[in-house]
């Protein structure tokens, strides 16, 4: 089952559960929109959070080298 489709059936029971309307067409769609939102955003936010660490690791070898050197 893709994510877009689990997203409609999510999202379409979430609006169920509220009872604001008898139509879960519209919460369908915000689950269905959601979904592909996350597939974008996610792997953008992952490469970003493990590039930000690596950019840490280096900065505190690089002191932690230089520490060494200046002793």
């Amino acid at each position: 089952m893709g994510a877009t489709t689990l997203g409609a059936l999510i999202g379409g029971a979430i609006d169920a559960m509220s009872g604001d309307d008898d139509s879960v067409a519209d919460g369908a769609l915000y689950g269905a929109i959601t979904a592909n939102v996350l597939k974008a955003v996610v792997p953008v936010v992952a490469t970003w959070a493990i590039g930000w660490g690596v950019l840490k690791g280096l900065e505190a070898a690089g002191e932690a080298i230089s520490r060494k050197v200046t002793q």
